[in-house]
């Protein structure tokens, strides 16, 4: 490795400066493949679907395709890739980026195929991939959720949290929250009109859909996961002084980025049960639309499950961006959540049982996955990586986390299916009575 005058100036060091080159040159193509923005339908199909269904007769929708042509982009990441050395670890970590984005872009120049599913699922996953070692997939994980969900209160039971909060209130209570947090930038929470979802990230603004009503809930939820981790990582990345791909966001690193701002929900109690059967929800609904559903019958699931007319069609909506609405070709990225919190779970509970806390704030020195943590982690020492300048309060605390960890699994080993409430009395009767027999 590198003297330590160059880690001051790594730009002159023969094996950085060519990184740093490649690392700018990603940031460049990197910006103009904006992958939701390219897939998301209009809002309009949504009145349109939902008078079809009303009438009972519903239609299924048509969503423009659009075929971006991203052939120069391609031909630029094809360029980087090959010139990137990746028998350096960061090297290694740049052309794995540049390669997500290529596949992104691909993926986006198939709207509407096979290709556009096959080039979702190598970024985002399949919910019915069996890992190595592993027994279940995500699917199946989804489905053990639900039904637990149905052990532990019946879905009729599972309080409704009335959602009567005007979007421009609950703009004011979240800027609230952001402006002691972000103390180094400034994160405005914007109110969009045209905003498919019901609220985005990005690292100057939290969007939220002018529109919507929201819940004290999600005041909580929005905080956590939008954001302090979504925002946080992205600003972190911006941050960092040498390598700004980190704050790119490359497709790649999905996965963990939706894990860790859901695992920061659970951890912090920020999460109710309707929005985690919610994201149970979705990846069982994108194994039906890959095995062959079509746009309605993901819709009647969802409706099935609970879910409000209006909430069905939006997240049906999700599962069908840039696929067909007739089943099989799918965007299979709400399938990720659960699988990527999952994952974000198993290694911080790794990284604690080896010793290596330092290792958990560099989730949030930019957008990583858990890989690259372990890949990046020994330039923190170097300073070719810098800190994280926003860390929620509940990675700070490892104690907290390992404190947690340690009661939930110790808890998992005592069953609910062998007894019920009355149990609780007569095991206190049975103790009375075995005292009176005690000689």
């Amino acid at each position: 490795m590198s003297t330590v005058a160059s880690v001051v100036r790594p730009e002159d060091d023969k094996t950085l400066g060519p990184l740093l080159e490649c690392d700018r040159e990603l940031v460049a193509v990197g910006k103009k493949i904006r992958v939701l923005k390219a897939i998301d339908w209009p809002q309009s199909m949504e009145a349109t679907f939902m008078d079809s269904w009303n009438k009972g007769n519903p239609v299924l929708p048509q969503p423009p395709v659009r075929h971006p042509d991203l052939s120069s982009e391609m031909d630029a990441l094809k360029a980087i890739m090959a010139k990137v050395d990746r028998g350096h670890p960061v090297g290694n970590w740049l052309y794995k980026s540049a390669w997500s984005y290529l596949v992104a872009a691909q993926m986006l120049m198939n709207v509407g195929t096979e290709e556009f599913t096959r080039c979702s699922a190598a970024l985002y996953g399949r919910p019915d991939t069996k890992y190595r070692s592993q027994t279940a997939t995500a699917v199946d994980a989804a489905r053990d959720l639900l039904n637990i969900s149905d052990d532990l209160i019946s879905r009729e039971g599972i309080p409704h949290v009335p959602a009567d909060i005007p979007a421009e209130e609950f703009a004011q209570r979240l800027r609230e929250r952001l402006g002691p947090f972000f103390d180094k930038d400034k994160v405005d929470v914007v109110l969009d009109p045209d905003l498919p979802s019901k609220a985005t990230a990005g690292s100057k603004s939290i969007n939220l859909r002018a529109s919507a009503l929201f819940s004290a809930l999600d005041l909580e939820q929005l905080t956590e996961h939008e954001a302090f981790v979504h925002t946080a990582t992205l600003l972190n990345g911006k941050h960092q002084p040498y390598f700004k791909s980190l704050g790119l966001g490359a497709p790649r690193t999905t996965r963990t980025q939706e894990g860790l701002a859901t695992f920061s929900e659970i951890i912090t109690g920020a999460i109710d049960l309707n929005r985690l059967r919610r994201i149970a929800l979705r990846v069982v609904a994108v194994n039906n639309a890959l095995q062959g559903a079509d746009f309605i019958e993901v819709f009647r699931g969802f409706l099935e499950a609970g879910q409000s007319p209006t909430e069905s069609y939006q997240s049906a909506a999700r599962i069908f961006r840039g696929g067909d609405p007739r089943g099989r070709i799918c965007f299979t990225k709400d399938g990720a959540y659960l699988e990527g919190v999952m994952i974000v779970y198993l290694f911080i509970r790794k990284v604690l049982q080896a010793g290596h806390v330092e290792m958990l704030p560099l989730l949030f020195a930019g957008r990583v996955t858990t890989s690259d943590v372990i890949t990046l982690s020994p330039y923190l020492q170097e300073g070719l990586i810098a800190r994280a300048t926003y860390v929620p309060p509940w990675a700070r605390n490892p104690q907290r986390i390992l404190s947690l960890m340690a009661f939930f699994t110790a808890a998992a080993r005592f069953r609910l299916d062998t007894f019920d409430l009355n149990r609780f009395v007569e095991l206190d009767e049975e103790r009375v009575e075995e005292s009176m027999h005690v000689p």
